[in-house]
């Protein structure tokens, strides 16, 4: 039996439908494909009497042509849009203004950092640096700071073990030094440090500090006193003053707070220094003995003095920064103010 001719109609309506070659493609296989209805009905021609195969075989023909036709029609008209949507996308407005690109510059506490080392070898003093992983020989014994200490608790020191620890401060890096040279030695010490600190407006768990250490015969408070005035000057400004009050080091003795007059009000008292007139900034003091034992230095023959400070201290205190936290937000905002400044 014949199968019966198709409703072109509809063919040719279910072509203008689609909006996808693979849609398209899966008609034309419907149509015209191996085993579509086209192909299936020129199959038939041999079924077909005599006198109307001829007829039968200009229908098929003709319906093949107009459904040829329509789809390649529609080819077109999908190839074209699509080819329409793709310069769209990628359509490139010439008038739109061009992005502007933040620029990088050196962090803040990198720029305090390089402005302390280059005041401190143009002192004469050279760099020295130690492991941050450190024995607790060096960051603790070496030091005066006997087992007893406030500071060797597991609640303010990060430990690895009973012997290995995340050094709390620079100052191994001076015993380090001391234990391979022999004196007169003046160096600077910066680096990074640990201390099991909760993060807050004054305290990181990590943070930069920077170590003087100078020895030499006959070394007395008057020398750290004016290498001190030199450095505050320096750094703070020709009109800044500073004072020293005692206090305890058990690496230092005497051992001294040192404190700088506050920039805002000129020592006046303010807010920002607590109506004091000055802000502390680094501890100090005359070696003790017992250090110079310890790296095997005669007390007797060679003295000499030390100091550290927090390098986000000075930061803090020159351009002051209330929030010691805002130094590691990577608030852009907040970074682009220091951009190229000079402390």
């Amino acid at each position: 039996m014949a199968e019966p001719l198709i409703d072109l109609q509809s063919a040719l309506e279910e072509i203008d439908k689609v909006s996808e070659l693979s849609a398209l493609q899966n008609i034309k296989a419907k149509y015209l494909g191996k085993q579509g209805v086209v192909t299936r009905l020129f199959k038939q021609l041999s079924t077909i009497p005599q006198e109307e195969k001829k007829a039968f075989g200009q229908m098929v023909n003709n319906l093949k042509k107009q459904l040829e036709s329509k789809i390649a029609e529609k080819r077109s008209e999908i190839e074209r849009r699509m080819r329409e949507e793709k310069e769209q996308k990628n359509r490139f407005d010439i008038t739109l203004p061009g992005a502007i690109r933040d620029m990088g510059a050196y962090h803040i506490v990198t720029q305090v950092m390089e402005e302390v080392q280059e005041f401190w070898l143009s002192m004469g003093f050279e760099i020295a640096t130690g492991p941050e992983v450190e024995e607790v020989y060096y960051n603790f014994e070496a030091l005066n700071t006997p087992e007893w200490h406030p500071a060797r608790d597991m609640h303010d020191t990060f430990y690895f073990n009973s012997n290995r620890l995340l050094r709390t401060h620079t100052s191994p890096i001076q015993i380090r030094v001391m234990e391979k040279r022999n004196p007169p030695l003046a160096i600077f010490a910066p680096g990074k440090c640990y201390r099991k600190d909760t993060p807050d407006t004054t305290h990181l768990p990590m943070f930069h500090q920077f170590e003087v250490l100078y020895v030499d015969r006959h070394v007395s408070v008057g020398h750290l006193k004016g290498v001190l005035e030199t450095f505050v000057k320096r750094i703070f400004g020709k009109d800044r003053k500073i004072r020293l009050r005692p206090s305890f080091f058990p690496f230092t003795e005497p051992s001294f707070e040192v404190d700088v007059s506050c920039g805002i009000c000129g020592g006046a008292g303010c807010r920002s220094c607590g109506g004091t007139g000055w802000l502390e900034i680094l501890g100090s003091g005359i070696v003790h003995p017992n250090v110079f034992r310890s790296v095997g230095y005669d007390p007797e023959e060679w003295s000499g003095f030390a100091l550290g400070m927090g390098v986000e201290r000075v930061v803090m205190l020159k351009h002051d920064i209330a929030d010691i936290r805002d130094l590691l937000r990577n608030d852009k905002r907040f970074l682009k103010k220091f951009m190229g400044v000079n402390i």
